[in-house]
């Protein structure tokens, strides 16, 4: 499991963020204190406060390099 830190802080970028990690098959977390959501449910995102950074925790096999540099625009 890798984790790095995202911020989603706009409607366009939720948008584009689970329309990029739902083409993969590996599952992903994001972690807002104390929540835990599927990071590839859009209501589920909504529900989480995205003014702050929050974690992407992704659970593949090995590196997940080709994630990485998917989600590279989100990264902080």
């Amino acid at each position: 499991m890798k984790t790095v830190q995202i911020s989603l802080n706009s409607i366009d970028k939720v948008k584009s963020f689970v329309n990029e990690i739902t083409k993969f098959d590996y599952d992903f977390d994001l972690v807002s204190g104390r929540y835990v959501i599927d990071a590839k449910s859009i209501m589920g995102i909504f529900s989480l406060d995205l003014s702050k950074p929050i974690d992407l925790n992704i659970h593949a096999e090995g590196n997940a390099e080709d994630v990485l540099a998917v989600i590279k625009p989100y990264m902080i």
